[in-house]
């Protein structure tokens, strides 16, 4: 891969990581409900069920998806249902956590990996970034330059989402405000499904 090509591989990696999706509306909630510390395993299960799901499109998964519509149907149905439960779970949350909150929790390492395999973004992402990036003189090689270049951009990215949350509990400590912004952000992830309904 060039100089020239894997800057732009970078500018794609930063700007698909960065904008709004399902993760980071989660990340803004978690870092607002429960601090940037306690968010952090959900961000490492982010970058790295990411990285994970990346490398499976590019071994083959992406093109057995379309191979099988079952399949790939299948896969929308059970992450629109995902979403729809994490959605109403973030608006139906009125209370900042602390430490010793245990009704309320932040999402875990493994479920924020394990989600990356219902993410309608994570899915365009993925086989986006394959699909351009990846070369048939140098598949192995060009998939993990692509593997490098979203593990080095996607934790600062999805990191600064928590912490923008995280610097807006103070205003958000207000009840009323707390559960119009949850209420608010559980709204935003249920229309991410938008697209996975075309």
């Amino acid at each position: 891969m060039s100089p020239d090509a894997f800057m732009a591989l970078l500018v794609f990696a930063f700007v698909s990581s960065i904008t709004p999706g399902p993760n980071n509306v989660m990340l803004l909630a978690s870092g607002v409900n429960f601090g940037f510390r306690r968010t952090v395993p959900h961000m490492l299960g982010i970058g790295i069920g990411f990285i994970v799901l990346l490398l499976a499109v590019g071994l083959g998964l992406g093109a057995a998806l379309t191979a099988y519509p079952p399949l790939h149907l299948a896969l929308k149905v059970a992450g629109a249902a995902y979403l729809v439960y994490l959605a109403w779970r973030i608006a139906m949350s009125r209370s900042l956590a602390d430490r010793s909150g245990a009704a309320a929790r932040p999402m875990t390492f493994l479920e924020a990996a394990a989600f990356q395999w219902v993410n309608p973004k994570a899915w365009v992402m993925a086989v986006t970034a394959m699909a351009l990036y990846t070369s048939t003189e140098a598949p192995l090689v060009s998939m993990l330059m692509v593997a490098l270049a979203f593990g080095v951009v996607n934790l600062p990215c999805v990191s600064s989402w928590a912490a923008f949350g995280t610097a807006m509990r103070g205003f958000l400590s207000d009840p009323a405000r707390l559960k119009w912004f949850n209420i608010v952000m559980g709204v935003l992830l249920a229309a991410s499904l938008w697209p996975m309904l075309k």
